[in-house]
C-alpha cells in the first residue's frame, strides 16, 4: 500500500524462512487509525504455521550460533545502516500502522538505529565466561560458558512495534539466537519492513521469522518446546497468560510490561521546562499510549494551579491531525475500543471529584472519521482511584497536589506498578534520594531522556520481570553453563 508520503509498503505477510506467505488461517483488514478505513489485509497465522516458523529457526540456530561473533556483529552494523538510510520508509510503516505523527515515527527510527548498534557493538566484545578457578595440586581447572538459548519467541507490542523490535532481537541475535516475532495484527507494516531489511543486511532467513496472529498463535509460539525463551511486551492479563504457560515446562521469560508513572514536580523545579516535558510526554509522544509515560502528575500545592496552567498552555500549542502532515505532533488513538476506554476512565474519574481542565471529548469535524482524542488533562483526582491507578493508553493526564517529599514519596509508590519514575527539583539531594526511594524500575531527573539503549529498562511488580536495554539487556539471551576440569 502507499500513504500520504507517497512511499509504497510491502503488503503485510507471514515471514517463516525463505517464504512470504500472504495466506495465513485467517486474514485481519488493517484499520489506518487516522482514517478510520481499511488500508491493508493481514495473514493470520495458522497454529500450523507457527510450529514451521519455529522448526524453521530451530535449523537456523544451529547455524547462526556457530557463526563466528565477529560476523554476527557486522551483519547488525548493517542492519542499522540499512534501517538509518530507510528511515521515511520506516516511518512511513509507523504512520500506517497506528497513526504515529510523522515526527514520531522518525524519532523512533533513530532511536531503534541506536539499539542495533548498540548490540551489535557488544556482539564480539562481551566475554564468554570466567575463571572460576585456577586449579593445583589435586584441584581442577574451571570456568563458565555463556551459551544462547535457541529459539527466543518475541510477541511484541502495537503502540511502538520497531522499539519493540529493537529491544529485543538485536540483543537475542548478537548473543547468537535466532527469533519467530508474533507481531500485533494491528501494526502489521513496520515488522515486514524490518524483515526485508534484515534480509538485505545478510541475516540469513530463518534468523528472524514474522508471524503474525492472534491468542492461539502467541499460545502456540509461548508452548513449543523448541522456543527456549519467551520475551514479552504488553499487557499484564496476558502476560499472566504467558506466565502460567512458561510454568509449566519452567520456561524463562521477560514481561516488558505497563505502568503508570508518577511525575514529581517540586516547587523549586524549572517549571517552564517542567510543564513542556510533562505535556509532550504526555499528550505530544504516541498520544499517550506507552507505558513508560509519565501519566500521573504530582505537583507541590504551593505551584499546583499554577502549574497545570503551564501544562495546558504547552498542550494547547501541539498541532492535532493528519500524522503525515509536517508539523502534526498529536495524532490519532489506535482504534474505537481506546475511545470507548477513554470515555470510560475519564467519565468515572469526573464522578469521583477529578476537575476537567482541557479536552475531554473525542474530537469531531475534519478528523471525525479517525480515532483522534485531544490533550485531556484532570487535576485533583484520588490518588486511590482508577485513573491514577489504571493505564489509560490514551492522552489522559491525571494531576494530583502533594504536600512535601514524603507526600510526594506515599503517592508514587502507591500503585502496583513500579516501571518509570520522572523528577524535577533544582535539589540534586532531593532527586538522589527519591530516585533511590521510588520503586520503579528507572529514574528521569530534570528530563533526561528513559529507555535509552545503554541503561537496562525494565520494571518490577506488575510491570513485568527482566530487562531490555544494557548489559543487562543482552546477559537476558544467554544462560551460564560451568565447567569443571581435573588437573591430574
Amino acid at each position: 500500500m502507499s500513504i500520504e508520503t507517497g512511499i509504497q509498503l510491502p503488503a503485510p505477510s507471514l515471514r517463516i524462512g525463505a517464504q512470504e506467505l500472504l495466506d495465513g488461517e485467517s486474514t485481519h483488514e488493517h484499520i489506518d487509525p487516522a482514517t478510520g478505513k481499511v488500508n491493508g489485509l493481514v495473514p493470520m497465522a495458522s497454529t500450523a504455521q507457527v510450529d514451521q516458523a519455529v522448526q524453521v529457526a530451530h535449523e537456523a540456530f544451529l547455524v547462526w550460533s556457530a557463526l563466528p561473533a565477529g560476523q554476527r556483529a557486522r551483519k547488525l552494523m548493517k542492519l542499522a545502516e540499512l534501517m538509518e538510510e530507510n528511515t521515511e520508509l520506516l516511518a512511513a510503516a509507523g504512520m500506517a500502522d497506528n497513526g504515529a505523527p510523522r515526527i514520531t515515527a522518525g524519532n523512533m527510527v533513530g532511536a531503534a538505529v541506536e539499539w542495533t548498534r548498540y548490540y551489535a557493538g557488544w556482539a564480539d566484545k562481551l566475554p564468554l565466561g570466567r575463571i572460576t578457578s585456577n586449579g593445583g595440586a589435586g584441584g581442577s581447572f574451571g570456568h563458565t560458558l555463556r551459551q544462547p538459548y535457541g529459539v527466543i519467541g518475541a510477541i511484541i507490542t502495537w503502540n511502538a512495534p520497531l522499539m519493540s523490535l529493537a529491544m529485543k532481537v538485536p540483543a537475542a541475535l548478537a548473543a547468537g539466537n535466532t527469533v519467530v516475532i508474533k507481531p500485533s495484527e494491528l501494526t502489521p507494516f513496520t515488522p515486514t519492513v524490518f524483515a526485508d531489511l534484515a534480509r538485505e543486511a545478510g541475516i540469513p532467513d530463518g534468523v528472524i521469522n514474522i508471524v503474525p496472529g492472534g491468542p492461539a498463535a502467541g499460545a502456540a509460539l509461548v508452548e513449543h518446546r523448541l522456543v527456549k525463551k519467551v520475551t514479552f511486551t504488553g499487557g499484564p492479563a496476558t502476560a499472566q497468560a504467558i506466565a502460567a504457560s512458561c510454568a509449566k515446562t519452567f520456561k524463562p521469560m521477560i514481561l516488558e510490561l505497563g505502568g503508570k508513572s508518577a511525575n514529581l514536580v517540586f516547587e523549586d523545579a524549572d517549571l517552564d521546562k517542567a510543564a513542556g516535558h510533562a505535556a509532550f510526554f504526555a499528550f505530544g509522544m504516541m498520544s499517550g499510549q506507552a507505558c513508560a509515560l509519565p501519566t500521573r502528575l504530582l505537583v507541590q500545592e504551593s505551584v499546583y494551579e499554577q502549574f497545570i496552567e503551564k501544562v495546558a498552555a504547552a498542550a494547547a500549542q501541539f498541532p492535532i491531525g493528519d500524522p503525515a502532515g509536517e508539523y502534526t505532533m498529536c495524532g490519532p488513538v489506535i482504534n474505537q475500543a481506546a475511545i470507548d476506554r477513554i470515555d470510560s476512565m475519564l467519565g468515572a474519574a469526573l464522578e469521583e471529584g477529578g476537575r476537567l481542565v482541557t479536552g475531554g471529548q473525542r474530537l469531531g469535524g475534519e478528523l471525525a472519521e479517525g480515532f483522534y482524542y485531544p490533550p485531556t488533562i484532570v487535576a485533583d483526582v484520588d490518588p486511590n482511584g482508577a485513573l491514577a491507578q489504571n493505564e489509560v493508553f490514551g492522552p489522559v493526564l491525571a494531576v494530583i497536589p502533594f504536600r512535601d517529599e514524603a507526600h510526594a514519596l506515599q503517592i508514587a509508590n502507591g500503585t502496583d506498578y513500579g516501571l518509570s519514575g520522572y523528577i524535577w527539583t533544582s535539589d540534586l539531594g532531593r532527586g538522589l534520594r527519591l530516585a533511590e526511594s521510588m520503586e520503579t524500575g528507572e529514574i528521569a531527573v530534570n528530563g533526561a531522556f528513559n529507555a535509552t539503549a545503554e541503561r537496562p529498562f525494565g520494571g518490577i511488580g506488575h510491570s513485568g520481570i527482566g530487562n531490555e536495554g544494557g548489559l543487562e539487556g543482552l546477559e537476558e539471551f544467554f544462560w551460564t553453563k560451568s565447567v569443571g576440569i581435573a588437573i591430574r
